[in-house]
């Protein structure tokens, strides 16, 4: 079966546009899917500001619920891909089989333990007797469809990793522009405010999960899900070359979570107010993030593939081209952040004070966006190569960093200068990802490419 793009033999150029450019867009479409609920909450009738707060105690609960479907998504996917730069697609459909078993395991655990939990987590997060009414909806309703976003977020990457890049942003898109229809039926048609939003994300996930299913199950992959072949260790070896986008994604919500707690501790009165103004600042970021997020997903299939067929200049070529995108991409959107930062936050608040400092709170949390391109690209790439321990080492160190120096802003100052710990932690993050990257990462693929050892992600 011909693939839409051959990692092999077409162009690294043409290939890392073809393959990040729809997972950019699929990111972006995924991040949509929360900032619409956002949207459409935040205008809900007298309460929409304390709405917008407890939903945004929510979202980093949901965003690490998802992480664990890219933990599978992506370790499975690089490992399949190396094996089909190997030209070992027995492998390679094992791979897949054991990475499907893994996400279902995922989503019934996650729902059982979030269920049993989700009171004591919603209060630790940031939540107060004011908003848990609408945290606890918004949880309970969207944690009953765990298993269809686990299984759309995961298995779009093996879609992708088989060249199909325009499949997975079909995947994404469909359930998008789904949640965007019933979000404005059920919240504002039907009335049911914070319920409404919840039910009309998981509706649009589980379209996005029948469309994944439907496709891996079809005649256009080669490499299609299976059952059988289970084996234990596989799925242990998936989990750690997954681990580090995982911790990535997982701690983006520690950050979040650590936020809100600070916002609420030393906020005092004008604590849910700035959980609301943060959401809305988170959201505006997470405009950044998803598509960053897109190029270094996207590109990887390249990487991993080359890096099994021993390819080193079309693995250092594919790295380069996607830093590039992702420096653009993040520097235009610092300039966007400056000019029209009011405008999007006008989606979300007609509250004059909780406009007023979210727009700040952009303006803050762009400040050094483009370094942090570096460290997404950077540490994705010696993800993808099996450079696992070092890319572990730098995606957690961020995350610690970040919670400290939160505290430390929020503690010698006020609750609102917490803010500053993002562009910090990004300056910091980007400079050691950058030297990292050049002291090891050439001399892993000459150790690797030169054919003297098995990469660890085949």
């Amino acid at each position: 079966m011909a693939r839409t793009n051959d990692l092999r033999n077409d162009s690294i150029l043409a290939l890392v546009l073809k393959l990040t450019i729809p997972a950019m867009l699929a990111q972006l479409v995924n991040v949509l899917y929360g900032i619409i609920d956002r949207m459409f909450i935040g205008h809900i009738p007298v309460v929409g500001d304390l709405a917008l707060a407890g939903v945004g105690i929510c979202g980093p609960i949901v965003t690490l619920l998802s992480s664990f479907g890219t933990l599978v998504g992506i370790g499975g996917s690089i490992m399949m891909a190396t094996s089909m730069g190997h030209k070992d697609d027995e492998r390679a459909k094992r791979i897949l089989s054991n990475s499907f078993l893994l996400l279902l395991v995922f989503s019934a655990l996650l729902t059982t333990t979030l269920l049993l939990t989700k009171r004591q987590m919603i209060y630790l997060f940031g939540g107060s007797d004011l908003t848990y009414e609408y945290a606890n909806t918004y949880l309970t309703i969207y944690t009953m469809g765990t298993a269809f976003a686990l299984l759309a977020l995961g298995l779009n990457y093996f879609i992708t990793c088989q060249g199909f890049s325009l499949n997975g942003m079909i995947t994404v898109i469909i359930g998008a522009v789904s949640n965007i229809i019933l979000d404005a039926l059920f919240v504002f048609e039907f009335k049911w405010g914070v319920a409404g939003a919840a039910v009309a994300t998981v509706i649009s996930q589980m379209i996005s999960c029948g469309y994944a299913l439907l496709f891996l199950f079809g005649k256009r992959v080669s490499i299609k899900i299976s059952f059988g072949g289970y084996d234990f260790r596989l799925m242990l070896r998936i989990m750690k070359l997954g681990l580090s986008p995982f911790i990535i994604y997982a701690t983006d919500s520690i950050i979040v979570i650590a936020m809100n707690m600070v916002l609420q501790r030393f906020g005092g009165a004008e604590g849910d107010m700035l959980i609301s103004a943060f959401t809305i600042a988170q959201s505006y970021f997470l405009l950044i993030t998803g598509p960053l997020g897109g190029i270094s997903g996207g590109v990887q299939p390249v990487i991993s593939y080359n890096f099994g067929a021993a390819q080193q200049k079309r693995v250092e070529q594919a790295v380069k081209y996607a830093l590039i995108m992702a420096v653009i991409l993040t520097g235009g959107m610092f300039v966007v952040s400056r000019l029209f930062a009011g405008n999007f936050v006008n989606f979300f608040t007609d509250i004059a004070e909780t406009a007023k400092i979210s727009i700040w709170g952009i303006k803050v949390f762009t400040l050094c966006i483009v370094p942090l391109a570096f460290q997404y690209i950077l540490v994705d790439a010696m993800t993808a190569v099996g450079r696992i321990k070092t890319a572990l080492y730098l995606s957690a160190s961020r995350k610690i960093n970040f919670v400290i120096f939160l505290f430390v802003f929020a503690g010698i100052s006020t609750a609102q200068n917490a803010f500053y710990s993002e562009p910090f932690v990004d300056l910091l993050s980007g400079m050691q990802s950058a030297i990292v990257f050049l002291l090891v990462f050439r001399k892993h693929l000459k150790r690797f490419c030169g054919g003297s050892e098995i990469p660890e992600t085949a």
